[in-house]
């Protein structure tokens, strides 16, 4: 099946688009002393495979994604895909989960935990902008159940440890029930010795069956089989545990597309909300790049925030006038205006490379606010009226605001069109730089002059000392 699928994803990208394949199927064999912790995967139901297209392949990978899920279903219908990611930055703030999103599931008792699992799971599956919808664990692993009769292995002489005992060469090795090591008298070299019957000549019910209940039968001519003492039967149990503070999780797992993940972890907050309460003892939380992304734009918006009124305490220090601080600030509505038609016009979304370049269109828009109003002022205090101050101020720093934006936004244009290797992922931030500061170089100077001029016509200048001998001193009258 992961040649089947290795085959579609080559033919759909192109074979000479595709640079490098790996491919890790299944568990180690129980002849290698490998801890099963340390693999890709969590049995030999699952395989893992990494595809590296080459370097100006011109694939576009949710396009590409997308084309692959509904392929690979008709391929191989009784087979689940997900999609996980393949850079280091995705594994990293997906902080230990596979997908994007992730809701888990807690608590002491796992039949309640799964109970509510299934609500939330069909709640999820009417959310259009999921994909690779599905249990984290497999829940229902396929088992070979063995209930042995003890008194039938009683009369036989046996007991449920011989029994065990020779299953375990069957079902695993006897390196994890016997370790028996064999030391090279020529070189000293320790060799672990184990017993394994092939996997080959298991295959079955009826090879199980057929199996000496004692491993230690000797010469006997009639040896107790596995089904003179046991009834063995096909069953499922979960295949792999997960313990979140001690207690065993069940998660669900979903990747996104067509919506950023902002929108998709409300969706899913909404269809957890719809699946009702959960039961006593079962905790529900959602994981992935949810809770890191929520908390780094929190902390964004508090420090805009913090920046803004930092900003305003120093312009008011600075003019001794908290209605000329206002002025100057009063750009920067339009800053985030011009962030905000620029991120839609791109369809990119709002996250921390955006912020970030918020942020920096925001103080280039300041300074350049600043030294627009402080020449109006100058000019005012010289004697000019309100309207003519703007307009001096405005003229007098038209040259220097151009020349301004026009660098930041040269610098920025390589990044906005995401050039290079991974460069989408800082595109954002040049995206939102350029549409900032084209806002604001038009707010600066169009907006900006006329403001001031409204606001200062009628405020008088007069000495600022309380002395009206003190002629050098001059301060803008302030009602605030």
């Amino acid at each position: 099946m992961a040649l089947t699928a290795l085959k579609a994803i080559r033919e759909e990208a192109g074979g000479d688009k595709v640079e490098i394949t790996l491919g890790y199927v299944g568990t180690q064999p129980a002849s290698y002393p490998i801890n099963s912790i340390h693999l890709f995967t969590s049995g030999p139901h699952e395989a893992v495979l990494n595809i590296k297209l080459r370097s100006g392949s011109g694939i576009r990978l949710p396009e590409f994604r997308e084309n692959l899920r509904r392929k690979l279903p008709a391929l191989l219908p009784n087979v689940t895909f997900s999609f996980e990611a393949g850079d280091i930055v995705s594994q990293i703030m997906n902080f230990g989960a596979p997908t994007p999103i992730e809701v888990a599931m807690s608590g002491p008792n796992l039949a309640a935990n799964r109970a509510f699992a299934e609500k939330v799971l069909a709640e999820m599956k009417k959310i259009s902008s999921m994909r690779d919808l599905q249990y984290g664990q497999p829940l229902d692993y396929p088992t070979v159940n063995i209930n042995i009769d003890r008194e039938r292995a009683g009369q036989m002489g046996l007991t449920v440890e011989q029994i065990g005992r020779s299953l375990v060469a069957a079902t695993s090795s006897s390196r994890f029930t016997q370790p028996t090591y064999w030391r090279d008298p020529a070189s000293g070299t320790a060799y672990q010795v184990q017993v394994e019957i092939p996997q080959s000549r298991i295959a079955s019910i009826d090879d199980v069956l057929s199996l000496p209940a004692d491993s230690n039968t000797g010469n006997k001519a009639r040896a107790p089989l596995m089904r003179d003492v046991a009834q063995i039967a096909y069953g499922t149990m979960p295949g792999e545990y997960d313990r979140y503070n001690q207690q065993r999780m069940i998660t669900i797992i979903a990747n996104t597309a067509g919506t950023d993940l902002g929108r998709a972890a409300n969706e899913v907050n909404e269809a957890i909300k719809r699946a009702g309460d959960p039961p006593r003892g079962v905790t529900v939380s959602l994981r992935g790049q949810v809770p890191p992304m929520q908390q780094t734009l929190t902390g964004l918006g508090i420090g805009l925030a913090l920046a803004i009124v930092a900003i305003l305490l120093l312009l008011v220090g600075y003019f001794q006038s908290v209605r000329i601080a206002l002025i100057a600030l009063s750009a920067m509505p339009a800053v985030l205006a011009g962030v905000t038609i620029a991120l839609w016009l791109t369809r990119t979304t709002l996250n921390v490379q955006s912020f970030m370049g918020g942020i920096m269109a925001i103080g280039v828009s300041s300074a350049n606010a600043i030294l627009l109003v402080s020449f109006a002022e100058q000019s005012r205090k010289s004697g000019l009226t309100a309207l003519d101050a703007a307009l001096s101020g405005a003229s007098s720093r038209l040259r220097p605001i151009l020349m301004t934006t026009s660098a930041m936004i040269a610098g920025m244009i390589p990044l906005a069109l995401a050039l290079g290797e991974g460069g989408e992922q800082s595109a954002p931030l040049g995206r939102a730089v350029i549409g900032g500061l084209l806002a604001s170089t038009v707010s600066v100077l169009f907006v900006l002059p006329l403001v001031f001029a409204i606001v200062q016509r009628r405020v008088k200048v007069k000495p600022v000392s309380l002395y009206h001998a003190d002629a050098q001193g001059s301060a803008t009258t302030d009602a605030f």
